[in-house]
């Protein structure tokens, strides 16, 4: 068996296929080179509309919690996860600029920044992912990935005089720069593994349908020609990992009805379960392959109206999350709340499945997920429904449920994760230090 670099990738006909890590990638030594066999990861869920905390905190704190209700699908994870209850995103609070919590809620998540209210005069500051982005980038084809589930607009007004632009995105380049998400799955396809195929190739393929798999078919026979029996069976393992989601992207393209008064975007699934794991197993094999160490996902837009009816909710999102204390509505943000936990469960369950080394995906990651509203009703800034899954390479005691000083900076937590990074920062935002993570 032939020793293989890590940045050895498939090509063919303009398209760039990443790989996953191979017994041939390995260093001899076990300790040598440690970040570049297995690199650490990080990504960031937004969930719009705050959450019925009652229903979303553990009763007990420490290494013996039990999940609450929402929480209860990630049982099979649990020795994976950190709770975290008392953070806050200060910077949300409306204070002098009055209403607008939601375009603040999205725009301040990952920044920890003031946005400024207008819909013309945009700014805000960078979020953690591009900080990280600037600095690690470099070291993988993409350097970020940008995920969402609802188109947005960068311009026009939103949210009582704030910028569209801040409801649409997650994640900022700069103070005054989004990076726009991108919604169609066969799109982020075409991203991570089309490298430089031009339009008519890509009609071609198209037209052919072609699999990603077809044009690197002759690099990938000599390459499985180099290979031991292990790495051989890790090959064919990702190559139908690969071909399955062609597949259901193919599929989910073809539930758009006919609808030329409409205009529809290309290949969004019309099931809204089908579009989030479609895109958490694109964010799966992008960390998988290294296309990419750093990922953010809107699972909907801030203020997000979205309609369960999968769930027997035919009012908004937005529009029930103003609940009142009406029992009704309580019950049914609470079936969104764990819906969307569901999704996030079947995300680390895959990325835990996934083998890298001695040990795998989720272990060599720090998944974020939450938002910088808690109990929607009154847009509350504070005690934030987050939690962190993954062990950052063996940096993070995982299986606890902690809980903070009330007002404790989210952004004290975007500190510890960029030290796992390797980015040592004394501050992000409006940090006041960091979080010990180790236990």
């Amino acid at each position: 068996m032939l020793p293989l670099s890590r940045r050895t990738v498939l090509k063919g006909l303009g398209a760039t296929m990443g790989l996953p890590i191979l017994d041939a990638m390995l260093p001899k030594a076990a300790w040598a080179a440690p970040d570049v066999v297995a690199p650490t990861r990080m990504a960031f869920i937004y969930v719009p509309n705050g959450a019925i905390m009652e229903d979303w905190t553990p009763a007990q704190t420490g290494d013996q919690f039990e999940l609450s209700k929402t929480l209860s699908p990630l049982s099979e994870v649990q020795s994976d996860l950190l709770v975290l209850s008392g953070l806050a995103q200060d910077l949300a609070r409306g204070k002098a600029d009055g209403p607008g919590d939601h375009a603040r809620d999205s725009s301040v998540y990952l920044t920890a920044a003031r946005p400024n209210k207008s819909d013309s005069v945009i700014r805000v500051g960078q979020s953690i992912d591009q900080f990280a982005a600037e600095r690690v980038g470099k070291q993988s084809r993409l350097a970020s990935l940008e995920l969402g589930t609802e188109a947005g607009r960068q311009a026009g007004n939103c949210d009582s005089g704030y910028s569209c632009a801040y409801s649409s995105n997650i994640s900022w380049k700069s103070a005054t720069t989004p990076m726009a998400k991108e919604i169609r799955p066969k799109a982020v396809f075409e991203r991570m593994f089309g490298g430089d195929l031009d339009p008519k190739l890509q009609a071609k393929r198209a037209f052919y349908r072609k699999s990603i798999l077809d044009f690197v078919a002759e690099d990938s026979a000599a390459l499985t020609r180099k290979l031991g029996a292990e790495d051989r069976h890790k090959i064919d393992e990702y190559f139908n990992s690969v071909r399955e989601i062609e597949d259901r992207i193919e599929r989910a393209g073809a539930q758009i009805p006919e609808a030329p008064d409409m205009d529809l975007p290309d290949g969004v699934p019309q099931d809204f379960a089908t579009h989030v794991k479609l895109m958490y197993d694109l964010m799966l094999v992008a960390f998988q392959t290294n296309t990419t160490r750093i990922s953010t996902f809107m699972l909907a837009n801030s203020g997000s109206g979205r309609r369960y009816q999968e769930l027997g909710i035919s009012e908004g999102h937005h529009q029930i999350s103003h609940h009142q204390s009406d029992p009704e509505k309580l019950a049914n943000l609470q079936k969104i709340d764990q819906y969307m936990v569901e999704q996030f469960a079947y995300f680390l369950k895959r990325l835990k499945e996934t083998k890298e080394g001695d040990g795998n995906l989720l272990a060599h990651s720090m998944i974020m997920y939450g938002g910088a509203i808690a109990d929607p009703n009154r847009h509350a800034h504070h005690d934030l429904p987050i939690m962190l899954a993954g062990q950052g390479k063996g940096t993070i005691k995982t299986g606890r449920h902690l809980s903070f000083e009330r007002d404790t900076p989210l952004s004290n937590l975007f500190v510890s994760m960029l030290e796992r990074m390797d980015i040592p920062v004394d501050h992000f935002g409006d940090s006041k230090g960091s979080i010990d993570l180790k236990g």
